[in-house]
């Protein structure tokens, strides 16, 4: 369930972070949302199945792509996120980089450069 400030606590059958849902969506997808993996980004990944009317923070973001990410830090120092995430059991890729790439962006593409791993 979603709505302001909710995030999944598991990856979603087809989310993208999942190793096992590689080519569900198209790699300018991937490329849009490269910069909520570089440092200190104040963008976050949603997750596609919340959708417009009740977003929610994705899972697999959460649990590999946020380290670096500012808006997650200061969701979880504001106690906006509690914990309560887990892979599920699903293989997810490392990092945002990883995942880009094994869904068709070029390892060489300037949009992943400043990606965080």
């Amino acid at each position: 369930m979603g709505g302001p400030g909710t995030y999944r606590r598991r990856p979603c059958g087809d989310c993208p972070w999942r190793k096992d849902a590689v080519g569900e969506f198209p790699a300018e997808a991937f490329r849009h949302s490269a910069a909520t993996a570089y440092d200190m980004s104040d963008r976050t990944f949603a997750c596609h199945q919340s959708g417009q009317a009740k977003p929610a923070i994705c899972a697999g973001f959460l649990l590999r792509g946020s380290a670096h990410n500012l808006a997650v830090r200061l969701g979880y120092m504001q106690g906006r996120f509690n914990g309560g995430v887990s892979d599920g059991g699903c293989d997810l890729h490392e990092n945002y980089r990883a995942m880009a790439v094994a869904n068709g962006v070029d390892p060489d593409d300037p949009v992943l450069t400043l990606c965080r791993d």
